[in-house]
């Protein structure tokens, strides 16, 4: 695990920002937050999937290249925009694996917030603005909700 705060150059940053909140920007409503949830959980979220094994799904690929570039990416698996509303009292999600292979995972944190990212071991990783997670992705780990925004927002991409 490696935590880069700062991680993309304002910019860049600033530009990835602007679009997930941005009014054109389509967020895809989910039911289940994970395959470890069933249909009787209350919570849910909303993705964007911008590229998954092969294909783009997304008009916003080229607004991504920044951060698949600081990645060093040699073949992509999945970028995958994701944004939690909300909640009365922090929500940990169900732990998951991304895929069950050997791979790297990255999360990039939009906005600052009390939710957090919580690692197989127990590590709390506070979402911050511009912060970047690497860690094995293959291994169990869990989303939150958030209290203190509207809405906690992050770009999950895993690739090779």
């Amino acid at each position: 695990m490696k935590i880069i705060d700062n991680a993309l150059k304002k910019e860049d940053f600033e530009q990835i920002r602007k679009l997930l909140t941005s009014w054109d920007f389509p967020w895809y409503y989910q039911y289940l937050i994970n395959g470890n949830h069933t249909k009787e959980d209350l919570d849910c979220y909303f993705t964007h999937a911008v590229y998954e094994t092969g294909r783009n799904y997304s008009t916003f690929y080229d607004y991504f290249r920044p951060l698949i570039n600081f990645l060093k990416v040699k073949a992509l698996i999945r970028i995958k925009c994701n944004i939690y509303p909300r909640t009365g009292n922090i929500e940990v999600h169900e732990p998951h694996s991304d895929y069950n292979y050997k791979h790297k995972g990255a999360i990039l944190y939009i906005n600052t917030n009390n939710g957090y990212t919580l690692l197989h071991n127990g590590t709390k990783v506070e979402s911050i603005e511009n912060r970047l997670l690497l860690f094995d992705s293959q291994k169990p780990h869990s989303s939150t909700s958030t209290t203190d925004a509207k809405a906690r927002i992050n770009i999950n991409v895993n690739y090779f």
